[in-house]
């Protein structure tokens, strides 16, 4: 039988999604807590691969085993053995025709960003930072370039190994929550952004390469049509530095409703 698992995890402890011979990866502990689970070995296929510090909300994975067990035994059973950073939040069983990358019809990610004066230290590691304030309505300006389909070759990682570099966004939403008012000494208002991405799929460290265009022009270092030049000139020197790992959340695949799978979980209700 097939079974489809929903994983949550803090990528900070690890050198990303995908197995290495060091181990350290989060793929290499769902596996292994799997198999104790199972008691044979597990192999699993995800939605998308996420790199060192960057967190999953709701990676899908899949799997074939002959073990009969009840979906939340599963849960119960592999959480059992997995760190406590890692964590099984659900499980269901799926046609063998299901496959957790190419049944996906768009991914989505969210980067949060806090914008303060100081540093972060309870949220270090889950957000990204910004020093100066950031102009809502430049960014909002600049990410309309992006929407649609288009060769995202300015943004792709020199590693990356996608076929090619042409995908569509769909949307991107951009939040913020804090003080509307009042400012510091420092002339920067503490407060969260929340940029949310969907789209078909996405490139290796696309969305981090974007948002530090994102933010160059959010602080006035680059005007908002910058974006459509950095986009235009198809090349990774055109475009700002990779942003920090730190703030990018994996919130997960989209499916169609054929497959029945959930389409979000609660551990990413917490975000700003």
């Amino acid at each position: 039988m097939r079974v489809a698992l929903g994983v949550s995890y803090n990528g900070q402890a690890y050198s990303g999604w995908q197995s290495q011979p060091g181990g350290n990866t989060v793929q290499d502990h769902l596996e292994a807590a799997l198999g104790r689970f199972a008691t044979h070995g597990v192999s699993t296929l995800c939605a998308g691969r996420t790199d060192a510090g960057v967190h999953g909300l709701m990676q899908v994975v899949h799997f074939d085993t002959a073990l009969q067990r009840a979906p939340f035994s599963w849960v119960r059973g592999t959480n059992t053995f997995l760190p406590p950073d890692i964590a099984v939040q659900w499980a269901q069983p799926v046609p063998d025709a299901f496959h957790a990358r190419a049944s996906a019809v768009a991914r989505r990610y969210a980067y949060v960003l806090l914008q303060s004066p100081v540093r972060p230290s309870v949220d270090a590691g889950r957000v990204g930072w910004v020093f100066h304030a950031l102009d809502e309505q430049a960014m909002r300006a600049a990410v309309q370039h992006l929407l649609g389909e288009h060769d995202f070759t300015s943004f792709r990682a020199s590693a990356c190994q996608a076929k090619t570099p042409v995908k569509t966004l769909h949307r991107i939403d951009i939040t913020r929550r804090g003080p509307a008012s009042g400012h510091d000494l420092h002339g920067c208002t503490p407060c969260y952004w929340r940029f949310e991405f969907e789209g078909n799929a996405f490139l290796h460290h696309m969305i981090r390469n974007i948002m530090g265009c994102i933010v160059a022009i959010g602080q006035g270092l680059q005007p908002p049509d910058w974006m459509r030049t950095v986009l235009q000139a198809r090349s990774r020197d055109a475009a700002a530095p990779t942003f920090s790992p730190d703030g990018l959340y994996f919130l997960g695949p989209v499916y169609g409703p054929e497959w029945g799978l959930p389409t979000r979980t609660a551990a990413y209700d917490w975000l700003p």
